[in-house]
């Protein structure tokens, strides 16, 4: 059973930075493209970045782009997703997941972690 579990979210404000992380287990995490992405409050959950099972190719959300960065460590199971000129409309819970070549989901669902930046 593929077990996916976020961490690394929390307050902060307009300007700032986050570094969120995602360690995977259940699954051979090598073979497979990852993503983030997050539900804002009142909102379906939204795709915003993926990373290839290589590392090598990464493709972003525009809202994202330029601003939020996605890398992954295969020997430690785990993608990052690092958040910079984090803006309030970023204010979301986080998950990653598995994912296509057509950005969509195709694991469960893990808690996620949550995004707040005040203005």
């Amino acid at each position: 059973q593929v077990q996916l579990v976020e961490s690394g979210g929390g307050l902060v404000q307009a300007g700032g930075s986050l570094r969120l992380s995602c360690t995977a287990s259940g699954r051979t995490f090598i073979n497979y493209a990852m993503g983030w992405f997050r539900r804002a409050p009142g909102k379906e959950r939204e795709f915003v970045a993926r990373i290839s099972a290589s590392g090598g190719g990464t493709y972003y959300a525009d809202s994202v782009k330029g601003r939020f960065t996605i890398a992954r460590d295969n020997a430690k199971n785990t993608v990052y997703l690092q958040m910079n000129s984090l803006k309030p409309e970023d204010t979301a819970v986080y998950y990653c997941n598995f994912v296509t070549s057509t950005l969509g989901a195709f694991g469960s669902w893990g808690p996620g972690t949550q995004v707040t930046v005040s203005s």
